[in-house]
């Protein structure tokens, strides 16, 4: 295991160079990798393991459409696809995919099947770090670790095929056999990770739900609202609005930005871009600071798990949800995205 020196902090970074795909093949020769649940991080673990020649079954509940989704993708029913229990009893790694609830629903029922010498892998650290309110408390006797692309299922598939990878943290919690880390590497290399760095079951989970909720999905959203909605109110048409809040951005800066650096960036910009990008940095710094700082005391005092397993356990969470996402689809800033997106020049 190497070190890196992130911006002067020396953490424990594993790479392909060094944990190699045949010396994940060798730690996992003996191994029936069962991944449970067929829904967002399931397919592009499972695929990718299919591909790179491992012992990989999947376990979904019969007749859902994430069983025919399965189906669909080349898994057959009796042979490599069964229902979660039967997958769980099969399989020396369970790999437990499912939704935060989704977890919380089939505890009893994984649970069951973790005979000592097992593995009970995680991709999010959720269930295990808030077992008061999960009720997730592995038995003795087994590993248990997670490996967590920094990414959805469909970006590790999608990057996995054009021959790439995906940055992943991964943790130990349990090392009943003494081969828990080695294990844990090995799926995370398995799967498609570029490279991996590590962390604790609750760190990740506090990490992540900040990130989510924060700058990756919850706070770029509302950012992009709120810029395009003054400048539409100050006359702006839907076209400018958009091309000026979220198309420049995603199509041409955040590029620079990912492959350089924002300095980098900020250095290939105009003049009047870097001064005012510059000037009025730390105002937007300085007034999320504090949504941040009580976003993560959210997290951290169990708050947000709450109010995830309180609506996710609904029976109508599903309607709900597509209603909250047709009314984001509908609107006019996205409906313009719409419109803008299909007036991209296509690659030659």
């Amino acid at each position: 295991m190497g070190q890196i020196n992130f911006g002067g902090t020396l953490e424990n970074v594993v790479t392909r160079e060094e944990f190699t795909l045949d010396k994940a093949r060798e730690v996992l020769k003996d191994e029936v990798l069962a991944v449970i649940g067929y829904g967002v991080q399931g397919p592009g673990q499972a695929l990718n393991l299919r591909d790179n020649k491992f012992n990989v079954i999947v376990g979904q509940r019969k007749n859902s459409d994430s069983w025919q989704k399965a189906i669909a993708d080349g898994w057959e029913e009796g042979k490599n696809l069964f229902d979660i229990e039967e997958a769980c009893q099969r399989g020396t790694i369970v790999m437990n995919l499912l939704s935060d609830a989704g977890q919380i629903h089939t505890w009893d029922t994984v649970k069951a099947q973790l005979t000592k010498g097992k593995a009970l892998y995680f991709s999010h650290g959720f269930g295990v770090a808030f077992n008061q309110k999960t009720s997730i408390v592995p038995p003795a006797g087994i590993d248990v670790f997670l490996v967590a692309p920094k990414g959805s299922g469909t970006s590790l598939r999608t990057l996995f095929l054009e021959g790439c990878g995906l940055n992943s943290s991964y943790a130990i919690y349990q090392d009943a056999t003494g081969r828990a880390e080695q294990r844990a590497l090995a799926v995370g290399i398995a799967i498609g990770s570029g490279y991996m760095f590590e962390t604790t079951f609750q760190k990740e989970a506090y990490s992540d739900l900040t990130g989510e909720r924060g700058v990756l999905m919850g706070a770029i959203a509302g950012i992009f609202e709120a810029q395009y909605n003054v400048l539409r109110g100050k006359g702006h048409t839907p076209s400018e609005a958009f091309n000026e809040t979220v198309e420049e951005l995603t199509q041409s800066l955040m590029p620079l930005v990912a492959n350089n650096g924002m300095d980098w960036m900020y250095a290939n910009c105009s003049t009047t871009a870097q001064r005012g990008a510059l000037d009025w940095k730390d105002k937007f710094r300085d007034a999320t600071t504090p949504v941040f700082e009580n976003l993560y005391e959210s997290v951290a005092s169990g708050r947000e798990a709450e109010i995830v397993i309180e609506a996710n356990s609904k029976k109508d969470y599903r309607a709900k949800l597509e209603e909250e996402l047709k009314e984001l689809r509908e609107s006019e800033l996205w409906q313009a995205g719409a419109e803008v997106r299909k007036l991209r020049p296509s690659k030659s």
